[in-house]
């Protein structure tokens, strides 16, 4: 079976790192969240996987010229212009030349989803398309997905009142397709799955979802993007997702190469080339490779992307320093800041809650 990933979003809520880099070739650990989205992919019998891209595709093809992650075929398809999410995967499929059923995924979430499962119970069905569903404790930044007794959709809510939601069960960004979906997209434009392509389906009674507890995090939030490395590095996904290739258990801070003569604490990671400095102490956190913390920094629940420099005295608490930045001495960086790559920050700023520079 075939996936289309959908990459084209802008990742306006990680702004500004996403203003020089895609969201999903943002590390998460030790690699892209697109390579830990592929090699999802592969584990669950995905052997090619359509990239939907229309912002900034130059980053992808770079990245991969040699059209393969971990084992997974790559295609390239870059929209024209921005067709919401069902015009992306019927422009997707078409020039992809998809034959038969197939798989659509969200490209900023991680999920140890058994696609399998999906299948099985798609086909149990006989459903035309097949979503899952995730529970999630506050459902009014989502799409509330209402199913009846033999699993079938009734009903979206998109984004309830918190306290009016029936259920919290959410749409999560993971699909099973007939190639008969393409014919109720509209060629040529701007379609939404969620809004137009899915309720129309559900009122010819083919739409089915089915809901697990499996593991689910939609990244593409600063506070979710902070969260997906600690949940890697603690060992909450499966243990085949876990970064690197060595036999360290979950729960240890991982030093992949790394420089460490400061303290670290909790779990974390030091790349290849990066360097913790006498005196600094780095806790429950990633240091990117070839990053360096200097002497006297702390780093607490941070990333901290490769290349960046923490200089000496800076604290860097629940934030994501980007890529190349230099932090100049004293500087505090707080309340999940987000700093965008290759820029200086002046001693001694404080950034609290800050998307600096905007």
């Amino acid at each position: 079976m075939d996936a289309v990933v959908l990459l084209g979003g802008e990742g306006t809520r990680l702004r500004p790192l996403t203003y020089d880099t895609p969201k999903q070739m943002l590390p998460i650990v030790d690699r892209a969240l697109i390579v830990h989205v592929a090699s999802w992919l592969g584990r669950n019998g995905v052997r090619r996987a359509v990239l939907s891209l229309c912002y900034r595709p130059d980053a992808f093809t770079d990245a991969f010229p040699r059209f393969a992650i971990n084992g997974v075929e790559l295609t390239y398809v870059v929209e024209p212009e921005p067709l919401d999410t069902a015009g992306a995967v019927r422009f997707a499929a078409e020039q992809a030349g998809l034959d038969g059923r197939f798989a659509v995924l969200n490209g900023d979430v991680l999920t140890d989803l058994d696609l399998g499962c999906l299948v099985a119970f798609h086909l149990e069905h006989e459903a035309q398309a097949s979503i899952h569903l995730t529970p999630v404790e506050d459902p009014s930044s989502f799409g509330v997905v209402v199913t009846d007794g033999d699993d079938r959709v009734t009903r979206f809510v998109e984004k309830p009142p918190s306290g009016t939601a029936l259920g919290n069960l959410i749409n999560g960004g993971t699909y099973l397709m007939e190639q008969s979906v393409l014919e109720a997209i509209p060629p040529g434009g701007r379609v939404s799955m969620e809004r137009e392509t899915f309720p129309l389906i559900a009122s010819r009674r083919r739409l089915f979802a089915m809901a697990t507890n499996d593991y689910w995090l939609d990244t593409g939030t600063p506070e979710k993007y902070l969260q997906a490395q600690l949940d890697i590095l603690r060992g909450l996904r499966t243990a085949a997702s876990r970064p690197l290739a060595d036999e360290r258990a979950p729960g240890e801070f991982v030093a992949d190469g790394g420089t460490v003569e400061g303290r670290l604490s909790g779990v974390g990671y030091v790349g290849p080339g990066a360097a913790v400095r006498a005196g600094a102490l780095v806790t429950d956190s990633v240091v990117g490779a070839r990053a360096e913390v200097l002497p006297g920094a702390t780093v607490l629940r941070s990333a901290v992307l490769p290349g960046a420099v923490v200089g000496e005295g800076c604290i860097v608490t629940d934030s994501v320093v980007g890529p190349g930045t230099v932090l100049g001495p004293g500087a505090r960086v707080e309340a999940v800041s987000v700093v965008r790559g290759g820029v200086n920050v002046p001693p001694g700023a404080v950034l609290r809650g800050a998307r600096y520079p905007w």
